[in-house]
């Protein structure tokens, strides 16, 4: 390789006292992917805030970009440097247009009137370089998460930035538009950008990376060349411990497999879900797989009532039950996760205590209606020690947690009223391994005291970890079902010929 683009030696980083990066090194080069991996709290962000200027790292360290120190004073002193991040939650103005977002901050005028001529005309080079399906006109609130990626990057490239930073690009994206993100940052690193990319899914940095910095604790613990990339390496980097005890399946589901809990007959919507029946009994770990789109989340949302069902019926330990509500399936011991717990899960603005206790307030409250406090704090603490949820006290807000302290919390509120069903809807997504782990552990725990749990995830390698059996979906039937045996375990290439139909071309 050349020179470095980007070297940052003995950098740290305190807050209070409490130090967040401890002598961290980073070497990026013109023209290469570098991934950066660690736990949620290993201080990737704050490392890229520190070379993006959003802070200032404690005295000692050194940034140099092409081999001259630099003192990067603020955002727009990252920008002139020539750094530019994209962070997981855009910040575009939706109210805008393209050419407004991209010129932000660095408006063109003509006799003091905004020339939004000048600018449309002045961003359309460059968006039809990165193939954009869209005017340079077009209000970003019209846009897709996609389109509006590809604004971020766009804005990135007119500023003539020489580092991108790539912060879980692919959180809000769908399949389509991850693979095009894909191919524009292959085709950005062969134009010689850099590019710093953080994401805690390990098919993206196998499908992209050239190399990898791994941080645990604040710390540099490892930096891998493309041929020493391998999951069990960077696992065991990032949470200390080896990849074969992260999946968590003690449970035995032949000894405790119970009666069926949760039967699911002949569902339809009239859209998406057609004719779908399943079972899950007692003590035993289902997963619901399928291609996104096949029907799963629909499917889940029709047996808790979140949607009008066309047909079909549910029964609950051999009864029939009659589910016209979310509430009224927790009510009765069926539990559903959401996928989308910021927006759909969590009061991210109400402490850890409160969210924890929401689902059982009718049960705590003395004389109908006055809440019982001490039993609340109690609950949220058993809670806290029960799932390792790591956060300074109960009365923190959730919004200040991490990803996966913020899953466990919603967790902990569904648990809170002793299911006998749960349904997890991407338990851990968003979340990094070392929660995943104990999010494993929790599911595994939870079966072997005899609830019954449905998982759906588009995670192969998590479908087969955890699970007992494997239902899968494809374009809103069921397609067939696997159960995992003494001498068949469950394998991605079953799982994935049933979600595409590959096996009925094989027949």
């Amino acid at each position: 390789m050349n020179d470095p683009i980007l070297e940052m030696r003995g950098v740290s980083k305190s807050f209070f006292g409490i130090k967040a990066l401890r002598s961290v090194d980073l070497t990026v080069y013109a023209g290469e992917i570098h991934a950066l991996m660690g736990e949620n709290g290993a201080g990737k962000s704050t490392l890229m805030k520190i070379l993006s200027g959003a802070y200032r790292p404690d005295p000692g360290g050194e940034i140099r970009i092409e081999g001259s120190p630099v003192r990067i004073e603020g955002p727009l002193g990252g920008r002139a440097a020539g750094i530019s991040i994209i962070y997981q939650e855009l910040s575009l103005a939706p109210n805008l247009s393209v050419a407004e977002n991209i010129y932000l901050g660095r408006e063109l005028s003509r006799a003091g009137l905004l020339a939004r001529g000048a600018m449309r005309e002045g961003v359309g080079s460059i968006l039809k370089r990165l193939g954009a399906d869209f005017l340079p006109s077009t209000l970003v609130a019209h846009l897709s998460m996609g389109q509006r990626q590809l604004v971020e990057i766009a804005r990135a490239l007119h500023v003539r930035s020489k580092i991108l930073i790539m912060d879980e690009p692919t959180t809000a994206l769908s399949a389509g538009e991850s693979a095009r993100l894909f191919a524009l940052i292959r085709q950005l690193r062969a134009e010689g950008l850099a590019i710093i990319y953080i994401s805690h899914r390990m098919d993206e940095v196998y499908a992209l990376g050239d190399r990898v910095t791994v941080l645990r604790d604040g710390r540099l613990v490892g930096a891998l060349d493309k041929q020493d990339i391998r999951a069990d390496t960077i696992v065991r980097l990032m949470v200390g411990r080896a990849v074969s005890s992260f999946y968590k399946k003690d449970h035995d589901p032949e000894a405790g497999r119970g009666h069926p809990v949760l039967a699911a007959i002949d569902m339809a919507d009239g859209r998406r879900v057609k004719g779908c029946s399943l079972t899950v009994h007692a003590g035993e770990v289902v997963g619901l797989a399928g291609l996104i789109g096949a029907g799963r989340t629909e499917l889940a949302h029709l047996i808790i009532g979140a949607a009008p069902r066309t047909s079909g019926r549910v029964e609950l330990e051999g009864r029939p039950v009659d589910i016209r509500t979310p509430g009224e399936a927790l009510d009765i011991g069926v539990a559903y996760l959401t996928e989308d717990r910021k927006t759909l899960g969590l009061f991210l603005d109400m402490s850890c205590l409160d969210n924890i206790n929401l689902a059982v307030l009718g049960r705590d409250a003395r004389i109908g209606y006055i809440l019982d406090r001490d039993r609340a704090r109690d609950r949220a603490n058993r809670a806290f020690a029960a799932l390792g949820i790591r956060a300074a006290d109960i009365n923190v807000t959730v919004g200040a947690l991490s990803g996966g302290n913020q899953q466990k919390v919603l967790l902990s509120r569904l648990l809170a009223t002793t299911p006998k069903v749960l349904i997890l809807d991407e338990p851990t997504r968003g979340v990094d391994v070392g929660a995943k782990s104990e999010i494993y552990s929790i599911i595994d725990n939870l079966a072997k005291s005899g609830t019954a749990i449905l998982v759906i995830s588009s995670d192969l390698p998590e479908i087969i970890g955890i699970c007992d059996r494997v239902v899968v979906m494809r374009a809103g039937h069921i397609a067939g079902e696997i159960e995992r045996g003494a001498t068949s375990p469950l394998n991605q290439e079953d799982i994935m010929a049933l979600a595409t139909g590959m096996e009925q071309l094989d027949a």
